[in-house]
């Protein structure tokens, strides 16, 4: 009968309220252990002060590239705060209790990670800020633009660890790939050296990296060039909604059980 339906304003209410009560419980879990996080701000810091030298003899916009590219790279290191969330619940034996609420797979998805949303956001604006008063980089004509250039990689990357705490099976497990993955994608896109003093294969490779696009991105935004953010936005977009429907199929069919660690 129609009296028995459920009224869609209702039941956004509740999803709602079920989203927010788990953002808060891994808010919590979160700030009463902040050392992994505080370390992805003050090591970039200390290299962009170590290294900017280097980077402002070497090159025209040295500052630009010490700041943008180490904020890129220690931001793809956070990956592993994504999936160390999914996946600590999994390890407690907890993540099935969880499944079997009234909360659906992409609830509990968005409830763990929106949290993580917010650490990474403030991560990178503080080394943002931090480049602009202590490295050199030039303040950003449009900050709205830096802002939303933020947000963009802040929810791919939340996207991809998701994805990754539904395929690894230890702590152990996610943090070589993270570590390695880090490394390599932030690297390999320019995060260290200009892509155009790379060797011709990581050249050509290098389009194939997040952190490629993510540095394309930070960079335009930085230099307040509307134009040029908008493909590495798009291309990070589709990463993110891949890896977050990918994330969120694993869970709603059972492939996260805490009986598969």
């Amino acid at each position: 009968m129609l009296l028995d339906a459920p009224r869609p304003g209702l039941d956004l209410l509740g999803s709602a309220h079920r989203i927010a009560a788990l953002a808060r419980h891994n808010l919590i879990l979160r700030l009463r252990d902040p050392g992994q996080m505080i370390s992805y701000v003050a090591m970039p810091m200390v290299l962009m002060l170590v290294l900017r030298p280097l980077y402002v003899r070497a090159l025209d916009a040295g500052a630009t590239q010490v700041a943008t590219g180490l904020m890129v790279m220690f931001s793809v290191f956070a990956i592993s705060l994504a999936g160390n969330a999914i996946l600590s619940e999994r390890t407690w034996r907890t993540w099935d209790r969880l499944r079997v609420s009234r909360a659906p797979a992409a609830e509990l998805l968005v409830g763990k990670t929106l949290p993580l949303f917010g650490v990474m956001v403030t991560q990178q604006s503080i080394l943002l800020v931090y480049g602009c008063l202590a490295i050199g980089l030039p303040v950003p004509p449009n900050p709205f633009l830096v802002f939303a250039s933020i947000l963009i990689w802040a929810f791919a990357l939340l996207a991809i660890g998701a994805a990754l705490a539904t395929l690894v099976r230890s702590h152990g497990e996610l943090s070589v790939i993270t570590d390695v993955g880090a490394l390599t994608l932030s690297s390999l896109g320019g995060a260290l050296v200009p892509l155009s003093l790379m060797p011709a294969w990581a050249q050509a490779v290098a389009p194939a990296s997040p952190g490629y696009w993510a540095l394309n991105l930070m960079q335009s935004a930085v230099s307040g060039n509307v134009a040029g953010t908008l493909r590495p936005a798009a291309v990070l977009l589709v990463i993110g909604l891949l890896a977050g429907t990918f994330a969120a199929r694993r869970l709603a069919r059972g492939w996260g059980r805490g009986g598969l660690m």
